[in-house]
């Protein structure tokens, strides 16, 4: 399945395959976002699978949403890796 990225307002769903193939398209979406929005809720429950791309562009959300100070939230139970990226300490 390709990714398909939805939204209303600051909600964003994602869907599909978050892979390197396509992590493009995701970060081009997200591209400056934190300059629009103050808080930014993506959910990844309709994620079959990311690799490690996909986990890299989440966790830079992650980093922009801090160095801005803005509220960043990802909700559903989608991806075991990006939970486990997070649970590492090697997020920001």
């Amino acid at each position: 399945m390709d990714l398909e990225i939805t939204n209303c307002n600051s909600f964003f769903k994602v869907k599909g395959i978050l892979n390197k193939s396509n992590v493009a398209l995701f970060q081009n979406k997200f591209n400056n976002i934190f300059d629009e929005v103050n808080d930014l809720t993506i959910s990844i429950k309709d994620i079959e699978s990311m690799d490690k791309y996909g986990v890299s562009a989440i966790a830079q959300l992650h980093e922009e949403a801090l160095m801005k100070n803005k509220r960043f939230s990802i909700i559903g139970y989608g991806c075991k890796e990006l939970y486990d990226h997070f649970k590492t300490g090697t997020a920001a």
